[in-house]
C-alpha cells in the first residue's frame, strides 16, 4: 500500500513526521510520502516557512534511515501553481491549485465556505459553475510546472454541500475535460484523494468517479492519496476506493 500525500506539523498538519511514519507502518503502508505545502507569500499560515525547508528535508532523511527496514519514505512537496519555491531538495512534487487570482488578490478556494461564496458572489455574479470553469482553466496551467503527480483535480467541489455546483452543467463538464486533456499529456498520475472525506466535507474523493473514469479511458493513471493532516487519517478510505484506480 502506498500513500504519497501526507502533511506534518512542518506546514498545516498536526503531527510530527515520525508520528506519521509510525502510524503508516501500523496500517501496513509500505511507501509513504511526507510533503509540505510550498511557500506562497500571501498565505504563510498554511505553507512551510522557507527557513524550515532544510529542517524538514533533514528530518525526513533521518527517518528514511531509521525505518528503512519497515517502510520506504519519500520527501515531497505539494507545489502550488503560484509558488516560486525551489523544488530541487525534494524527491517529487504534487502539483495543485488552492487559489484563484482575482486582480492582485489570491483567494483560497478550499479554506472556508464563506471565503469561496464571497468570491463567487463578488467576481462571478453568484455563478458557481463560472467559478469552477475558471478554476479548471487555472488547473490546466499546472502543465507548465511539470509536476510528478496531479493533486486533488476537482478541489473546487470541496464545499459543494453548502455551495452547490451543478456538475451536470455542460460548461462544468467541458471545463474539466479540457483541463484533464491538457494534464493527461504530462503522462503523470492523478490522485484519488480522500482528504475531503476524512475531514467531513465530501462524500466522494477528488476526482469524482466520472472524472476518474475519463482519465483512465484516455490513457491516464490514478493513485490513492489520503492528503492526511493527522496520523489517524493516513490511507483513509483506501479499501473503499481502490477500485477507482483500476476503472
Amino acid at each position: 500500500m502506498t500513500d504519497l500525500h501526507v502533511h506534518t506539523f512542518f506546514c498545516d498538519g498536526r503531527d510530527s513526521p515520525e508520528d506519521m511514519v509510525l502510524s503508516a507502518v501500523s496500517k501496513g503502508v509500505k511507501r509513504l510520502g511526507a510533503v509540505v505545502h510550498s511557500y506562497v507569500p500571501f498565505d504563510v499560515m498554511s505553507c512551510v516557512p522557507l527557513e524550515k525547508v532544510e529542517d524538514f528535508v533533514y528530518e525526513i532523511s533521518l527517518l528514511k534511515k531509521k525505518y528503512r527496514d519497515e517502510i520506504e519514505l519519500y520527501c515531497g512537496i505539494e507545489a502550488d501553481l503560484y509558488s516560486q519555491q525551489d523544488l530541487s531538495p525534494f524527491d517529487y512534487s504534487i502539483g495543485s491549485v488552492h487559489y484563484l487570482k482575482q486582480g492582485e488578490k489570491y483567494i483560497a478556494i478550499d479554506d472556508t465556505p464563506e471565503i469561496l461564496k464571497d468570491m463567487i458572489d463578488e467576481y462571478y455574479g453568484g455563478d458557481s459553475v463560472a467559478c469552477a470553469a475558471d478554476y479548471f482553466k487555472t488547473v490546466s496551467l499546472l502543465a507548465e510546472k511539470k509536476p510528478d503527480i496531479i493533486g486533488h483535480f476537482d478541489l473546487i467541489k470541496k464545499f459543494s454541500s453548502l455551495i452547490p455546483i451543478d456538475e451536470d452543467d455542460p460548461k462544468y463538464r467541458a471545463a474539466w475535460m479540457e483541463a484533464a486533456d491538457t494534464l493527461l499529456k504530462l503522462k503523470v498520475p492523478f490522485e484519488v484523494n480522500t482528504g475531503g472525506i476524512s475531514r467531513g466535507w465530501t462524500s466522494e474523493p477528488y476526482p469524482s468517479k466520472e472524472i476518474a473514469q475519463y482519465i483512465l479511458s484516455h490513457g491516464g493513471r490514478l493513485i490513492l492519496s489520503s492528503d492526511a493532516h493527522r496520523k489517524e487519517d493516513i490511507a483513509y478510505g483506501f479499501d473503499r476506493f481502490a477500485d477507482m484506480t483500476a476503472g
